[in-house]
């Protein structure tokens, strides 16, 4: 790219700036007419609207008068949203007006015409398109085509023409800090930026050889099921939002970013990667973490989190036998079995109380779900059951409205809570008085008994979580689990729920156990359910997500070596698992194992922690070794901390200490927090600041900084194979500097010889 190029695409960018500043000024001045003329209207609307309540006539003018006046707020308040809306938009496209160029040849021209793609469009005075939407038809060649001849579909069919030049951009508050020409489009901005500076042949083939396994996941749409196992670092991240977006170009009339939804590792992630969609012209996608998942649909539960579970994990014995069997597909499988050949005798029905007595019993109910056909499933029964409660409340309400007490409590009424039963949808209604005093006496009694509606329609009649205590008593157990084993799980999740806590080994099963006997939990609205760091979630709890969202194409995406919560798997046994578990009709595995977020020296050292570290590729970035400080005791070990937090705060401007556990990170919290900008980063933080942070390694999943600082990589604390994971985990979220601080001897999964000494720089304080 020469400078003359630089230069004239700066001034091009200059010029349309420009442009939209001048369009800004005057949406500015459309946005504050628009403004004013509904403050006129709203001040107009409560100075001028008075109501004769007795007079039915005058109450049916009023009404008419009434919705008027709300329509007309109703479609002012939508065109000063609109102006606000394209507000929004030209602000953002002044900022970065576009991100790419194509020049483009048609058969029947003969100079070419170079377009410009943004996340807009904007078309200036003279109908000049100076930018095109990256939505728009002409747009695709951008993300599809390679050069060459190309076709792309317009209403008017499909077209052909020569795409000669593929150019991108970043450009940042007007002004370009990257540019490239390239064959494939490079969505990942590393990737960018490894072109910008180093731009040759073999940059070229590797950058086109990652960007082409990452277009196999972005472009995918003929999977139901898309696995994908990247190593740290390969960018499995940016390719899933990459699909998000062209997921919402590919099918844009009918699919919309709130019908995507992504499961983040924590609400840190959520934050991290939020601006990315609104950043490319849409609406942002669902974004949700597993425990706030869980616990929306636990209400009045305190669920067990996973980072709880770790925690825990570090104190307690884990008995990971009877944990793999209730977090299975056999155990999903049980409850299914279990709930099919439920019947009215073994369900745990109860009764429906009112003012300390039974308003519905429970003899009743199961009398009303016994009379129905048994071929019905167990849920269509169960709302055919709620349905027979509702009709026979709504009998016990008319009858109970005509009674005397409640005509006496009318007659009580004062004219504001009158009007406030009546509300204002009834204006007009009643022709004749009688008609309005019986609406208003059911009411009084609807109202009264809401406690009532609630529980039938909420399904309280039947108590899930002894039901659950049912199936886990002929809950079928696999050879390696003992009876008296499963009496000791029975026995922890009554006494967790007699305290309003369940473990997230229940979580899955008891909310799929609800479902199938009492219908809901299903969102059929949802069609692509996308899950990061996959390799964290059980395969119940992966069940229940197929369940929960039933039209949704699945998406996952993990590295198996990152496995912090649950024993490691490879990716080909997880979709084996899945496709069985799933039923899913295609499915498909993809794997990235080139690693581009760290340094090559980082990556070197990070990929000898694992057993089977030599699949995994190093991005041939240098860097400087990662360096290995030990100290013998906690003193000299927190002052060598505080001079390698001096040292990378000088250089780096996100530096991290990561912690083995939330308990470490409070105390490197207190013992540093005097002398430096600290913040200590919990499972509540919903943003990630820049400086000085510390947090356990759980939270810093698919998270990265400038510099990582590892604390206490001792033989204490990583003594063996079972935590290679969690410290390659803790390493590869290093991209620049990486230091490794050990007190007392450190761990044998450094120490040993698979680690080449010429691989580490070590300081070491002998003891004294």
């Amino acid at each position: 790219m020469t400078t003359s190029e630089e230069s004239q695409e700066q001034r091009r960018v200059d010029h349309v700036a420009g442009r939209i500043g001048a369009r800004i000024e005057k949406t500015e001045a459309d946005y504050t007419a628009a403004h004013q003329e509904l403050r006129n209207v709203l001040k107009n609307y409560s100075e001028n609207t008075s109501v004769n309540w007795f007079e039915v006539d005058d109450r049916i003018e009023t009404s008419a008068e009434l919705q008027q006046q709300r329509a007309l707020v109703s479609r002012l308040t939508e065109n000063q949203n609109i102006i606000q809306d394209q507000l929004d938009t030209f602000k953002e496209l002044k900022r970065s007006p576009y991100f790419g160029r194509i020049d483009i040849q048609d058969p029947d021209e003969t100079t070419p015409e170079s377009l410009y793609i943004g996340t807009a469009s904007f078309v200036d005075d003279d109908q000049n398109f100076l930018v095109y939407d990256w939505r728009a038809p002409i747009s695709s060649i951008y993300y599809n085509g390679v050069l060459g001849q190309v076709a792309y579909d317009t209403p008017a069919g499909e077209q052909h023409t020569d795409l000669l030049k593929k150019r991108q951009f970043l450009i940042q508050n007007g002004h370009i800090e990257n540019m490239f020409d390239t064959n494939e489009t490079v969505g990942d901005e590393m990737l960018q930026h490894a072109l910008g500076e180093q731009n040759d042949a073999t940059m070229q083939n590797i950058v086109a050889t990652i960007q082409r396994e990452q277009n196999d996941i972005i472009r995918d749409t003929t999977s139901d099921l898309l696995v994908v196992q990247g190593v740290a670092g390969s960018g499995k991240t940016s390719a899933i939002l990459q699909r998000i977006a062209f997921l919402l170009y590919h099918s844009r009339r009918d699919l919309e970013a709130d019908q995507i939804v992504l499961f983040s590792p924590n609400r840190l992630f959520s934050h991290y990667i939020s601006d990315v969609l609104p950043s490319l012209g849409e609406r942002n996608m669902r974004q949700v973490t597993l425990a706030e998942f869980l616990t929306q649909r636990f209400q009045g539960l305190t669920v067990q989190t996973q980072f709880d579970r770790y925690e825990d994990d570090q104190t307690q014995p884990i008995n990971r036998h009877l944990r793999a069997f209730q977090e299975s597909a056999a155990m999903m499988t049980a409850i299914h079995d279990y709930c099919l050949k439920s019947s009215p005798a073994t369900l745990r029905f109860t009764d429906i109380r009112f003012d300390g007595r039974v308003f519905f019993s429970k003899e009743e109910i199961r009398d009303i779900y016994d009379r129905l056909p048994d071929a019905a499933a167990p849920a269509d029964r169960f709302l055919r059951t709620k349905n027979a409660l509702e009709k026979r409340l709504k009998h016990r309400i008319a009858t109970e409205a005509q009674s005397d007490c409640v005509r006496d409590e009318i007659d009580q009424l004062s004219d504001e809570d009158y009007h406030n039963l009546l509300g204002a949808k009834h204006l007009g209604q009643f022709e004749q008085l009688d008609d309005e005093i019986d609406f208003i006496a059911r009411e009084i009694v609807r109202r009264r008994l809401r406690q009532v509606d609630d529980a039938i329609y909420n399904g309280y009649f039947l108590d899930v979580y002894s039901q659950y205590t049912d199936f886990l008593s002929h809950c079928p157990l696999p050879e390696n689990v003992t009876v008296e084993e499963w009496q000791s799980v029975i026995a922890t999740y009554q006494h967790d729920i007699e305290f309003h806590r369940l473990a997230l080994t229940d979580a899955a099963p008891l909310l799929y156990l609800r479902d199938l006997l009492i219908g809901g939990g299903a969102n059929h609205r949802m069609q692509h359910l996308f899950v990061d760091e996959m390799q964290d979630y059980s395969m119940a709890q992966l069940i229940y997500l197929q369940h929960a969202f039933p039209r949704a194409k699945l998406t996952l995406l993990g590295d198996s070596e990152q496995a912090l919560f649950k024993a490691v798997e490879s990716p080909e046994s997880i979709l084996k698992k899945l496709d069985a578990a799933l039923n899913v009709k295609r499915s498909r595995l993809i794997t990235l194992r080139r690693s581009y977020r760290s340094t090559y020296p980082i990556t070197t050292f990070a990929k000898a922690l694992l057993p089977d570290g030599d699949q995994i590729e190093a991005f041939n970035r240098p860097g400087d070794l990662p360096r290995v400080v030990i100290r013998y005791d906690e003193e000299a070990a927190f002052k060598a901390l505080a001079h390698e937090v001096t040292t990378e705060l000088a250089t780096n401007g996100t530096v991290a200490i990561l912690t083995k556990s939330a308990g470490e990170a409070r105390h490197v919290y207190q013992e540093l927090h005097r002398d430096f900008d600290l913040t200590l980063l919990t499972d509540n933080d919903l943003s990630l600041p820049k400086g000085l942070v510390v947090l356990p390694i759980y939270l810093a999943k698919g998270l990265e900084f400038d510099s990582v600082i590892a604390y206490n990589v001792s033989a204490e604390n990583y003594p063996d194979e079972q935590m290679a994971g969690t410290l390659y985990t803790i390493a590869t979220r290093a991209m620049h500097h990486l230091t490794l601080l050990s007190i007392g001897a450190v761990s044998p999964l450094i120490a040993s010889g698979k680690i080449p000494q010429a691989d580490l720089t070590i300081e070491h304080e002998f003891q004294n």
